[in-house]
């Protein structure tokens, strides 16, 4: 019984089940065989509307129970983080904040022996563009010191750009498919950013649960493939699509003075392109290994989907 019990894989609670990565996060937790729990503020209605409802039938389905339970009601989320090993909190970057309580139930509850919360970006704490991007990372910050100070166990996941996001119109703000005839490359185009599938990101992070490795430290996820710049993107779809596009280049300053003219949150994806194009940063540093690990050579196993294989499937739908 205690050889089982050493093995036994974290139950593991996951918030926000119907969002896009929330949904990944609990289908490859019940895949690689965690008791998963998913936290719904409103079941009834979740379940009355249809995306959502199809996601939760699908986890309930699957294996997975549902508890209601909401970010505001600390008595709620106490009575859900009681029941399990590992909380990771998915929640959209407007809720970040929400995680507060959150944090004072994981506290009081004494249980948890790892918390995740909602990063899934660019590494709050290795950004310097806090003046441009209306606290988008000083709250993440903000809430990795409140972990901190509280002494709970963490892990954070530095996974940087969705490849749903901005790469689908091969970073062309605006367009919903990448360009055919015309391209704007910002910056020198030179500098390199992170791109990673939303499916994936799920399972390094799932991968990780239950790995002192990576205990109280951020994994980073640059994968062989997914680290590119805007000039070798470009340069791959042109070869995808057997054409030259005509490059028009966009200066750092003119990118701020759009930043600047652009009311907020319509000048966010040039904000968020500023960083990582011409700033660098999502790849400007080496990975501190005393407070980081590098994802990939900690899990080779993991089979994730390259830039070339997702730009080939853009192509595709065309």
């Amino acid at each position: 019984m205690e050889a089982e019990a050493e093995t036994a894989k974290s139950r593991i609670l996951i918030i926000g089940v119907t969002g896009n990565l929330g949904h990944h996060l609990a289908r490859v937790s019940l895949e690689l065989g965690h008791p998963t729990f998913g936290l719904v503020r409103d079941l009834s209605s979740a379940f009355s509307h249809p995306e959502k409802s199809h996601k939760l039938e699908f986890l309930a389905n699957a294996g997975a129970v549902l508890l209601k339970g909401s970010l505001e009601d600390l008595s709620s989320l106490v009575e859900a983080v009681e029941q399990v090993d590992v909380v990771i909190c998915a929640v959209p970057a407007k809720q970040v904040l929400d995680q507060r309580l959150l944090i004072k139930a994981i506290k009081q509850s004494g249980c948890i022996k790892r918390f995740i919360p909602s990063e899934f970006g660019a590494d709050p704490d290795k950004v310097h563009i806090s003046h441009l991007d209306h606290g988008f990372y000083s709250r993440k910050a903000e809430i990795r010191r409140i972990i901190e100070a509280e002494g709970i166990p963490y892990t954070y996941i530095s996974c940087n750009f969705f490849t749903s996001y901005l790469l689908p119109s091969l970073i062309q703000p605006g367009l919903k498919t990448p360009p055919r005839d015309k391209v704007r490359i910002f910056g020198d185009g030179n500098t390199k950013a992170v791109f990673m599938r939303e499916s994936d990101i799920a399972t390094f992070t799932i991968s990780t649960v239950d790995d002192p490795r990576s205990l109280n430290k951020t994994l980073y996820l640059r994968p062989i493939g997914n680290v590119y710049s805007m000039n070798e993107l470009v340069a791959i779809w042109e070869t995808k699509i057997g054409k030259k596009l005509e490059k028009v280049h966009i200066p750092a300053e003119q990118v701020l003075k759009i930043i600047q003219e652009t009311p907020y949150p319509d000048n966010m994806e040039m904000v968020f392109i500023y960083s990582a194009f011409i700033k660098g940063e999502h790849t400007y540093y080496d990975i501190d290994l005393s407070s980081g690990v590098d994802g990939t050579k900690l899990y080779p196993h993991v089979k994730y989907t390259s830039i070339s294989e997702h730009l080939e499937h853009l192509r595709l739908l065309e």
